[in-house]
């Protein structure tokens, strides 16, 4: 398993976690299989917006001897008195609604509070004037949140969210559909979307991304937006590669999605390569690194994309994204010309113009 740090925190958290749109098809039996399985491979993140109640207790077995070393993501707003998922913004029916929860994890703490599924103005209006923030920042203070978060697939409500200062955490769907305007969620412009991303990194914040696989729309080419199809690994991939990203929650129905998903450690850079999105991105995408690797090798040594991700991020108001790039061994500066990154970027970026860009940015 692989790990990235809170950025407002000293978590470190496993690069894939468990969202739980699908545990509960399974029955309660499989589901604490299931975590069982995640914790022996190292996964330590756990969304608890559940499609129904049924995860919940398992989760609570499953955990009950090492609840110090997993992080629950709650969320105030989903509601399950009926025993299947429901929303609301109601402080009283949120406040019973967590308390069940906390008692069927079988724990006292959560680790990630979420501000729960704010994707229109008048819903954020709304969880205000009912005061579920204020809430959840008193808990906060009192010890019993250590982190709030959001979740939303709108790039407007997470930035007025932003502007807060409360957020440690955003969750947000992310995968090349939505990216490029395609589906329900693919909610903002292109550059809407990729300046969300650069700015929650530059400010610290982290994102955990749910809808990975646009809900297995894209690992299908019948269903597909592209009328290509996407592999896991490649959705995953993907997202982890854009700015601020922490982990990645993809649902699991039992326990041989989860192992098939777990392969994505031992797959191959070729398995992982998504460049071939840059065949159906629009031509607005075009000239945009999206940090796909696909250049790579390169002949100078130069690390293409994480050079441009520093550019990016130091231009964003990043304050220690000039520092990574002054660490980094080969520099835009070492750039030789040659041209061989402008033939295989997927977008067209002309990356030997945009090193010289770069190089004189840093000085």
């Amino acid at each position: 398993m692989e790990y990235r740090k809170l950025p407002r925190g000293t978590e470190e958290i496993s690069v894939i976690g468990l969202g739980n749109s699908s545990s509960g098809e399974a029955g309660a039996k499989e589901t604490e299989a299931v975590v069982s399985l995640a914790l022996e491979n190292g996964i330590n993140y756990f969304d608890m917006a559940a499609a129904d109640a049924v995860p919940f207790e398992a989760y609570g077995r499953a955990t009950a001897g090492c609840r110090e070393k997993v992080y629950f993501q709650v969320h105030f707003g989903a509601d399950y008195h009926t025993g299947k998922y429901g929303w609301t913004t109601k402080l009283e029916t949120i406040k019973r609604s967590v308390d069940w929860q906390l008692k069927a994890l079988k724990t006292d703490y959560i680790d990630f509070g979420f501000i729960h599924c704010i994707d229109e103005q008048k819903d954020l209006d709304q969880v205000m004037a009912d005061g579920v923030i204020d809430h959840i920042r008193r808990l906060k203070e009192a010890g019993t949140v250590r982190h709030i978060g959001l979740s939303s697939h709108t790039p407007a409500i997470v930035n007025r969210l932003l502007d807060t200062g409360i957020l440690d955490m955003v969750m947000f769907s992310i995968n090349p559909a939505y990216d490029y305007r395609h589906g329900e969620y693919a909610i903002g412009e292109v550059d809407e979307r990729q300046a969300l991303y650069r700015r929650c990194e530059a400010e610290g914040v982290g994102i955990s991304v749910m809808k990975a696989f646009s809900g297995g729309q894209l690992l299908n080419e019948k269903t597909s937006p592209f009328g290509k199809a996407l592999t896991e690994y490649q959705c995953i991939q993907y997202a982890l590669d854009k700015p601020g990203v922490v982990t990645v929650l993809p649902g699991v129905r039992d326990r041989n999605d989860l192992r098939r998903l777990l392969g994505f450690f031992q797959a191959s850079p070729e398995e992982k390569d998504y460049s071939v999105i840059g065949t159906f991105a629009p031509r607005d995408a075009e000239g945009n690194c999206v940090y796909c690797n696909h250049c790579q090798p390169c002949p100078a040594g130069l690390d293409v994309a994480l050079i441009n991700k520093y550019y990016d991020l130091a231009k964003a108001g990043d304050e220690l994204a000039a520092d990574h790039y002054a660490n980094l061994e080969k520099k835009a500066s070492d750039c030789i010309g040659c041209g061989h990154c402008d033939r295989r970027c997927p977008f067209h970026v002309v990356q030997t113009e945009r090193m010289k860009e770069i190089s004189a940015y840093f000085g």
